[in-house]
């Protein structure tokens, strides 16, 4: 069982241990306020950069429930890893690019006998991006995205939706980003016909960093289907601990349902510690 463990979770691995040292810090902004770049050098800025990059946050935490005695079977490890590959440069219409998108996250049961991975999510697209200028800065993106997601199961414990989403994120100033994401689904799973009840129609949220990028904070609200106010709530701190460095201490604390596809449907109140890698300029979601 150990030996089959590791032959999943070893490609990870490697894959962590392979971006670690080549990875950007997170305060490496494309404009900064006191320089007044014009729109063309901003895109061209953009073309140079490197194609192959983080996507979402990586990040690997552990931890124990909120409101119930910790015990081996319900505190977990999960970890997340996400890329992107950029396909083009900017040359397609309204200057958009073509990306590649894959993200995969998993639940890890470390304090079991055997330690059994018990739900991996994948979460492949493909999509257009659009970052957006104002007056020769960069103050954001659009995304339109086509994105699968399935826990790679068959029979009872298959779980997979598709949806097309539309997304973006604004920089209110250099501190401050807000963000949404509205998706039509595409529920092809036999298994998981009510997933919209669980896991959502839209998410908004918010993120704060400090003026030098040490420590950051954000908020991330998923929105069930219904009338009611009922919302998944994700709050995440981070702190970089070495300033040239893009490792942080993180903390995520996760309120509700559809965190990990198998189990969708359960209610999880979740605090968790650990590090996290993070893209250039600000994380998606």
């Amino acid at each position: 069982m150990i030996g089959a463990m590791w032959r999943r979770i070893l490609p990870c691995v490697l894959l962590w241990l392979a971006l670690w040292p080549c990875l950007p810090a997170a305060g490496q902004i494309v404009a900064q306020d006191s320089v007044a770049i014009d729109t063309d050098s901003l895109r061209r800025a953009f073309d140079s950069q490197p194609s192959f990059g983080i996507y979402k946050d990586n990040y690997f935490v552990f931890g124990v429930p909120v409101g119930k005695r910790p015990t081996r079977d319900n505190s977990n490890v999960k970890f997340q890893i996400s890329i992107a590959q950029r396909l083009t440069k900017s040359t397609l219409p309204w200057n958009t690019y073509l990306f590649l998108f894959y993200t995969q996250k998993v639940f890890w049961n470390v304090l079991e006998n055997s330690m059994p991975m018990t739900d991996l999510n994948f979460n492949p697209g493909i999509g257009l991006v659009k970052p957006l200028f104002v007056n020769g800065r960069f103050v954001g993106k659009l995304q339109l995205l086509l994105e699968h997601e399935s826990n790679g199961r068959d029979g009872v414990k298959s779980r997979s939706w598709n949806k097309v989403s539309l997304g973006g994120s604004i920089l209110i100033d250099p501190n401050f980003v807000v963000h949404g994401k509205f998706w039509v689904p595409i529920v092809d799973g036999v298994e998981n016909k009510d997933i919209l009840d669980y896991c959502g129609i839209y998410q908004v949220g918010t993120s704060f960093f400090s003026s030098d990028r040490r420590f950051g904070a954000s908020v991330t609200l998923v929105k069930r289907r219904g009338w009611r106010l009922n919302y998944n709530t994700i709050v995440e701190l981070n702190y970089r601990l070495f300033k040239r460095d893009n490792q942080y201490l993180f903390l995520q604390y996760y309120n509700g349902y559809g965190e990990g596809l198998l189990d969708y449907k359960q209610f999880h109140s979740m605090l968790r510690v650990g590090i996290v890698i993070k893209p250039r300029i600000f994380s998606d979601f």
